[in-house]
């Protein structure tokens, strides 16, 4: 079975699923975002042609980050001591996980102090893109909580996905299992990177720079997953049921939604006007804002019942949106 059939056919179970943790009491959303990395492409003049041009104040939450030592929290900038780069948040906000400026993974408070080496990068490699694990235990499944950090690790010339516990100090990461679908083979076990994860059951979606897919990896019951479309840069909506990436059209980057929740999946271009590059896409806690970066700033665009409305242009720092709970 396909991973995209596999999705639809487990929405049942696992709207019953979530049913048994919030009786447990065990309900929590994952919630991470991809990297900075690399320039966005594309005039002021197109951004203005395609996006509002209105700035309104940072909507709460969201955070910038720009590969400096500076990070844009609720609007103002916070020196954080050293490189931040890819940056994401916890669940709730109260931890912040990037690649400093040595190249080592690090965990800090929001503002940057009482940092902590989760992981020591060992020479010779490049970190990138690490995103939260973070699931309640499901004592009826005897499935431990989870509370880790997904990164993409470049070694010689391979990259492939790593993990480690999140409350480790120099902690040593090891290779993630990549297993594909009963009856669809097996999935490529280099090349992967960008990973985020979404939702409560630590499900994760990442790019494969080789085949040009987007691929789902379902960390829940037992490892599995598969390609769902061609892609990149993605990231998993909070319920789980949402993927949204980048594509390429007509020279320019547009941002795309995979919809997993009825019975047969749905992509759809969300920003259809786009005139410049429009990337690194995160879902906002609520589910129905998706911030990005564009040439000229960040950007966010909002669902309604109408669909996705057009893209508001929030700050004029251009970085690494991320949403801080």
């Amino acid at each position: 079975m396909s991973a995209r059939n596999r999705r639809n056919t487990a929405a049942v179970t696992t709207a019953g699923a979530a049913a048994l943790l919030s009786l447990c009491g065990t309900a929590a959303t994952a919630m991470a975002a991809p990297s900075s990395g690399g320039d966005a492409k594309g005039s002021a003049a197109m951004v203005a042609a395609a996006a509002s041009a209105h700035t309104v104040t940072v909507p709460r939450g969201l955070t910038i980050s720009d590969g400096t030592r500076h990070v844009v929290v609720n609007g103002k900038s916070i020196d954080f001591g050293t490189a931040v780069r890819d940056l994401a948040w916890n669940p709730n906000g109260s931890k912040a996980a990037f690649i400093d400026g040595h190249g080592d993974l690090v965990v800090s408070n929001p503002d940057g102090s009482h940092r902590v080496t989760v992981a020591a990068n060992p020479g010779g490699q490049t970190w990138s893109h690490p995103t939260w694990q973070v699931t309640a235990a499901d004592r009826t499944n005897q499935i431990p909580a989870k509370n880790n950090l997904i990164f993409s690790a470049k070694i010689h010339g391979s990259t492939v996905l790593e993990g480690v516990k999140a409350t480790s100090n120099h902690g040593k990461p090891t290779k993630i299992s990549l297993n594909g679908d009963p009856g669809d083979g097996n999935v490529p076990q280099t090349n992967n990177t960008w990973p985020n994860v979404g939702g409560s059951y630590g499900s994760a979606v990442y790019e494969n720079t080789h085949t040009g897919e987007v691929y789902i990896r379902d960390d829940y019951l037992r490892q599995q997953g598969g390609a769902l479309t061609k892609g990149s840069e993605p990231a998993l909506s909070p319920d789980n049921e949402e993927v949204v990436f980048v594509r390429s059209v007509h020279g320019h980057d547009h941002l795309f939604v995979e919809d997993f929740g009825g019975s047969t999946n749905v992509v759809k271009d969300v920003t259809p006007n786009a005139t410049a590059d429009y990337t690194e896409p995160t879902w906002a806690p609520n589910g129905k804002t998706i911030a990005f970066r564009a040439p000229t700033g960040t950007y966010t665009i909002t669902k309604s019942a109408h669909g996705f409305g057009k893209p508001v242009k929030v700050s004029k720092h251009t970085g690494l949106p991320a949403y801080r709970g």
